[in-house]
């Protein structure tokens, strides 16, 4: 036999849903463990993950999984694993449908390690000149002081598809002169650029389906507030909960001064 909830049990589980609700709202694919994690880290609320799922469970918010997608793969080569900072970059694009307007085109450059955009473009088109005003955001962010030698020290690595932009002369030759390494995915390795793809995916999952964009100009605004909310305020389950600029952070901090001097 079931055992009733208390009178106090009950109050607590409205407050909370209070709480939930809002969140659910603005993020409306988010599942139990990140808005428990939002909850958690980043609103200091101090609840189990259970009950999260039990409540959202009531009333019907959890994410179903799309067990009938799921990709069945082979043996593949295994991805580079990024240890620092500044050693493996993703970049990659996607393409935006507005209804009135046509296609925009996103591109955004990926560190790896702290899963923090360093670097985006959003644009009409997608040309190499379009991928390359990613990368130099990303190089002007993260190496404000120059990029060549620090690029060079640290063994910075760029890592994309074979697609017609990263592989145009002038992209590769902006690459050798910036000191990054390119790395190219291979056809039949479809995790060979991932890191770079979720991200993809958690972008369309939180600002372009949920939503009917028609202005590019208010999507644009509206694209720049979520990536400084997800680099500055978004828990990562795969970093320990931080958030990727609390991720760099402490590992800048962490670290001794003379590794430091090309770092930022």
């Amino acid at each position: 036999m079931k055992r009733r909830r208390s009178l106090s049990t009950i109050k607590r589980d409205l407050q909370l849903w209070l709480r939930i609700k809002p969140i659910k709202a603005d993020h409306p694919l988010w599942g139990y463990r990140r808005v428990w994690s939002y909850l958690k880290y980043r609103r200091g609320y101090s609840v189990s993950i259970n009950r999260i799922y039990r409540i959202m469970k009531e009333h019907n918010l959890l994410v179903t999984p799309q067990v009938r997608i799921k990709a069945k793969r082979g043996p593949i080569k295994p991805k580079p694993k990024a240890t620092r900072p500044n050693q493996f970059w993703g970049i990659d694009m996607t393409k935006i449908r507005m209804a009135s307007w046509g296609w925009l085109y996103l591109t955004i450059v990926l560190d790896w390690y702290t899963k923090e955009i360093v670097g985006y473009s959003l644009s009409m088109q997608s040309k190499t000149d379009d991928w390359l005003s990613a990368l130099d955001m990303a190089v002007n962010n993260r190496f404000p002081h120059g990029v060549r030698e620090a690029a060079k020290e640290q063994n910075l690595f760029l890592i994309s598809d074979n697609g017609s932009q990263p592989t145009a002369r002038r992209f590769m030759m902006s690459c050798s002169l910036l000191g990054l390494k390119q790395i190219f995915t291979t056809w039949s390795n479809p995790k060979g650029n991932s890191d770079t793809e979720r991200v993809m995916r958690t972008i369309k999952e939180d600002i372009l389906w949920p939503y009917d964009w028609d202005n590019p100009f208010e999507f644009q605004i509206g694209l720049a507030k979520w990536i400084n909310d997800y680099n500055t305020d978004y828990p990562n389950q795969a970093l320990g909960n931080l958030t990727p600029r609390q991720c760099y952070e402490n590992y800048i901090y962490n670290q001794p001064i003379s590794h430091l001097k090309n770092a930022c």
